[in-house]
């Protein structure tokens, strides 16, 4: 059980909350029993999930590498909540769960399915919160900016940063996958 109530499914069913539940229910991540815990603070949940769906399903990165990014910083996290869900999205343009795995292994270095592009991002996600002195030196960059527009650079870090720091909140607030069953 979570360490704070879900609230009732019909305080979902306000408008501007009902928007952002549809736009999750059609990518499945997060799912609902997100905003029934998220809903005690309706304005601060809009705010959030605008910038988790923003860096996750738009730009210019491509929607299956953010999502193994997602999922390997939610297992970093251990958050077994947030790691559990998949992107429709994703899993509609082909990702697989084996691809998901060996993404959020160090074996993605020497996986030929990963482009060298793919292979910079997840370094940038697994060593931000691992290993940061390595994502602040210059050359790590200047390695990225070969393979990745700024732009690009830019996203995979916003997203790092919210994805990974909401894994971690969700997972102090005792929020799992077993819950959506219920």
């Amino acid at each position: 059980m979570t360490v704070l109530e879900l609230v009732p499914d019909e305080l979902l069913e306000q408008p501007k909350m009902a928007k952002y539940v549809a736009l999750a229910e059609d990518l499945q991540v997060p799912d609902k029993q997100f905003f029934r815990l998220m809903a005690h603070a309706p304005g601060y949940t809009e705010a959030l999930f605008d910038a988790m769906y923003k860096s996750h399903a738009e730009g210019n990165v491509d929607h299956k590498l953010k999502e193994i990014i997602r999922i390997q910083l939610c297992r970093y996290a251990k958050d077994p909540y947030f790691s559990s869900l998949r992107s429709k999205k994703a899993m509609d343009a082909g990702l697989t769960e084996e691809l998901i795995d060996a993404g959020c292994s160090e074996a993605f270095e020497t996986d030929d399915r990963f482009s060298e592009a793919d292979k910079w991002a997840l370094r940038y996600a697994y060593h931000m919160y691992r290993n940061p002195q390595k994502v602040k030196a210059k050359e790590f960059y200047d390695e990225g900016k070969k393979l990745l527009s700024e732009a690009e650079i830019m996203e995979i870090g916003g997203m790092c940063a919210i994805y990974y720091g909401m894994a971690v909140f969700l997972s102090s607030l005792k929020l799992s996958p077993e819950m959506a069953q219920a």
